[in-house]
């Protein structure tokens, strides 16, 4: 059999499927030793699990957001727009499908006079009543900071991954570096004269969650890892750990590719 780590093989496209491609040649094929039937027939599920699993998990969460938001939605339809009137079975993802027109129309009616003057009116009786003004703030701004933070391609999310020693000393957390503190913070200097840094560390039990700390840069150990194989080592405790050599061996690759298409300057004095 060939090694599949040999150098004759071709380079794979991305690390993630090379490592995927590697654990199924190591669980559907044998290293020559002779195999019962039932450490064969184990492996040959392994790998249908590992092939089927994901697609079909995906397919489950496309499908249950489509459902939960028809029923949500559907109802405020008027029934002279749905298919469901005119055709024997119901077609799914038309909820869907007009609450992203929803979101686009009122997007479009707050960009004129008319819409930014209703929606500061609504906002304006929103803040006379006392816990709902309190509850509509947070999650305006959470939302508000959401939405900036995937418009602007990345300059005001996460832009780094490092490693923070946390909870006690010599144990160390994964923190995605935010950026340098800024505001208040920043004036006040708590830590000195020394620059803070802004990262939110996840929380192993609900990964959403996390805490936010302000910490001199010399305490974060910064990281080579993209922010994406940080959140599947975070999201699968710990069990989903990213490649280093061969994330190394794209990253050269790449280089190599981008100075052949770099065009080559003219020697001196050839009038070019």
């Amino acid at each position: 059999m060939t090694d599949p780590t040999s150098g004759n093989d071709a380079p794979k496209k991305d690390g993630e499927d090379g490592g995927l491609s590697a654990g199924l040649q190591l669980l559907a094929s044998d290293d020559g030793t002779p195999l019962r039937i039932g450490a064969r027939l184990r492996n040959y599920f392994l790998t249908g699990l590992i092939i089927v699993g994901p697609v079909t998990l995906t397919i489950y969460i496309i499908w249950w957001v489509i459902n939960v938001t028809d029923a949500w939605l559907k109802p405020f339809v008027p029934a002279a727009y749905l298919p469901d009137t005119y055709l024997p079975f119901a077609v799914p993802g038309i909820g869907l499908l007009f609450g992203i027109l929803f979101l686009t129309i009122t997007g479009a009616l707050a960009a004129n006079l008319l819409g930014r003057s209703l929606i500061s009116f609504g906002e304006m009786a929103l803040d006379r009543m006392p816990i709902v003004r309190n509850v509509y703030r947070a999650l305006k701004q959470f939302f508000e900071s959401l939405v900036s933070a995937s418009a602007s391609s990345g300059q005001h999310g996460f832009q780094k991954v490092g490693l923070i020693e946390f909870p006690s000393k010599g144990l160390w957390s994964i923190v995605f570096v935010t950026g340098e503190t800024r505001g208040e913070i920043s004036i006040t200097q708590p830590g000195g004269e020394e620059e803070l840094l802004t990262v939110f560390m996840p929380t192993g039990i609900v990964p959403p969650t996390g805490f936010i700390c302000f910490i001199p840069r010399r305490d974060v150990t910064f990281l080579k890892m993209s922010v994406e194989d940080a959140a599947k080592i975070v999201m699968s405790a710990g069990i989903v750990v990213p490649d280093y050599e061969a994330r190394l061996k794209q990253l050269a690759e790449r280089g190599i590719r981008t100075e052949t298409k770099r065009p080559v300057a003219p020697p001196a004095g050839t009038g070019l």
